[in-house]
């Protein structure tokens, strides 16, 4: 009965109360707070790159590492174990760093790795893919992205030589190599250009089949890389009406079966000068 009354007496005091309420919050803030802490510090294994992989690389066991890292540290979808990687490829629009983690978006697998040059091809238009080299590439500095103007060269009935800017802001959707691999994915081998795709208006497609059936008048067609700032008005378009009337009145009874497809006619080394 004592130690009740006295417990009653302890706890009736409003002091002792306000103490008790303080020190409870301490204990609640204290153990809150080193809960945050150790869940901020709490170390996860994940796998990571050991080496840099390059697009569309087929990840094997002797390229990925383990290391542990701080949960806090991890943000997004991200691969936990090496197990899930091995077999798959890396992204065909990413290089994975040295020391990276293996994000979700930077793998996939086989049968979902896109060719990217016909990831962006505007709807109606032709793929051609047209034959170059290191010369017609000027060096290899036409790259994916940016536009190229093809200029014509022919002789016309008199014997005259015509030539002019025949089409013009075509953009570059790939740059292959004679094994159809992407010679600018590859940060770390030099790869050679044979084969240049880009995407016009099927008109357009079957305009340049008609260029290319002239063989008697010496058709050339020249690849030139467009230096002018371009706006999203700046569309694949005919430069020159006179060339295009030409090809058309020599092509005019000619069946499509007959034209060639577009394997080109390279010019091996270009001395054209323009002042775009």
């Amino acid at each position: 009965m004592n130690l009740k009354a006295s417990m009653k007496k302890f706890l009736g005091n409003k002091n002792t109360v306000t103490i008790l309420g303080v020190v409870l919050c301490l204990v609640i803030l204290y153990i809150g707070y080193n809960y945050r802490i150790n869940s901020q510090v709490e170390l996860v294994q994940v796998p990571y790159a050991k080496v840099t992989i390059q697009p569309r690389t087929y990840i094997t066991n002797d390229m990925i590492g383990t290391m542990n890292v701080p949960k806090s540290f991890l943000v997004g979808k991200y691969y936990s174990t090496i197990n899930g990687l091995i077999g798959k490829y890396s992204n065909y629009n990413t290089v994975i760093s040295k020391g990276s983690l293996f994000y979700a978006d930077l793998v996939v697998d086989a049968k979902d790795l896109p060719d990217s040059a016909f990831m962006n091809v505007p709807q109606g238009s032709t793929v051609i893919i047209y034959p170059v080299n290191i010369y017609t590439t000027y060096a290899n500095s036409m790259a994916p992205g940016s536009h190229i103007n093809i200029y014509y060269k022919s002789l016309n009935d008199n014997g005259e030589v015509m030539f002019g800017k025949f089409i013009s802001n075509i953009e570059i959707l790939d740059v292959k190599d004679s094994s159809g691999r992407h010679v600018f994915e590859n940060s770390e081998e030099t790869r050679t250009p044979a084969y240049l795709l880009f995407a016009v208006p099927e008109e357009t497609h079957l305009l340049l089949r008609k260029a290319l059936y002239l063989n008697d008048y010496g058709v050339e067609l020249i690849l030139i890389p467009n230096t002018e700032t371009l706006t999203e008005n700046d569309t694949v378009h005919v430069s020159s009406s006179q060339i295009e009337e030409f090809i058309n009145s020599k092509t005019a009874f000619v069946s499509v079966d007959d034209l060639p497809q577009i394997s080109g006619q390279v010019v091996e080394e270009s001395n054209v000068q323009t002042n775009e």
